[in-house]
């Protein structure tokens, strides 16, 4: 089961919302999507529903398009939180999931067990405006998961949320991929997506701009970062052959270097200057591409 978009335009007016856009995402894998605020993202995942049709392109699923009849086996988390603030949670996620073809049982066992794994199950009879906004997001993320979908869809999950509940919901996600589902997921958040995701794309006005694994990007990209922590002064490796970037740090330098072989002789120009406390060459990070990428179409 592969999800598929060929050449997938999405035009407002004369707006371009995505422009020419050709992914496959394959079963059971995790996909990321970055991007600033407006690049396209939440367009791509309303075509991807069928909540908007593309201006041009195809989006599959398993070969066939997105209809009503596939949406049983889809689950999606929207950015903007849609829950009914007077009803009750039970109610509300029930109805849901009987919209989606669970039994009522079943519906009601899967999310006591959802609930008692967030370590809320007090929350099953409360009114949805009674949560706070990081529990009614709990609520939601539920909502898209109950019903066991093969295809999930989450458009910025961890926004909002306080750092032991994106672990709890980061756990989750990854407990819901080994158990063979496809998930897509935006975040403007880039060590989320370094952490969870094997291929992804970063878009950038609606073009992806950056797309493949993860392994191959950073490999591509070829820059290392050096970080130096001495006790002598560093700065003039500012001008330094081969060094790109330098940032000064309390305890010394990050530099970024065009590859190995200028560390190897950053080393030997350093060594009997005085103490080294530290000297780590490090993979180019989500946050160096993604700035290098998106920064340079701007200009």
């Amino acid at each position: 089961m592969v999800l598929k978009l060929e050449d997938v335009s999405k035009r407002f007016g004369s707006f371009t919302a995505v422009d020419n856009l050709s992914i496959a995402i394959p079963e059971k894998e995790m996909f990321g999507f970055l991007g600033a605020n407006g690049a396209g993202k939440t367009t791509t995942f309303r075509m991807i529903l069928g909540l908007l049709d593309a201006t041009e392109g195809n989006v599959t699923w398993n070969g066939q398009p997105i209809t009503y009849e596939t949406s049983p086996v889809i689950g999606y988390l929207p950015e903007e939180r849609g829950l009914y603030p007077k009803l009750k949670v039970k109610d509300q996620l029930v109805y849901l999931a009987r919209l989606r073809g669970m039994k009522k049982e079943e519906a009601l066992e899967e999310l006591k067990k959802w609930l008692d794994r967030f370590k809320v199950p007090e929350y099953l009879d409360k009114r949805v405006e009674e949560l706070s906004k990081g529990n009614q997001q709990k609520i939601q993320f539920i909502a898209a998961v109950l019903h066991k979908p093969k295809l999930l869809i989450l458009d910025e999950p961890f926004s909002g949320l306080d750092p032991v509940n994106v672990e709890q919901l980061k756990e989750a996600v990854l407990e819901i991929k080994e158990n063979g589902t496809t998930i897509v997921f935006s975040s403007h958040r880039m060590e989320h997506v370094e952490e969870m995701c094997e291929h992804l794309c970063i878009m950038h006005r609606g073009r992806p701009v950056v797309h493949g694994s993860l392994k191959e990007i950073k490999r591509a990209f070829g820059k290392k970062n050096l970080i130096i922590h001495a006790d002598f002064d560093l700065s003039t490796f500012e001008n330094y052959p081969g060094v790109t970037k330098m940032k000064r740090t309390p305890e010394g330098v990050h530099l970024q270097i065009e590859g190995e072989h200028v560390a190897e002789k950053i080393l030997k120009d350093i060594v009997g200057k005085g103490f080294v406390r530290r000297f780590v060459l490090e993979e180019p990070s989500l946050n160096d591409i993604f700035i290098e990428k998106v920064g340079a179409s701007y200009e």
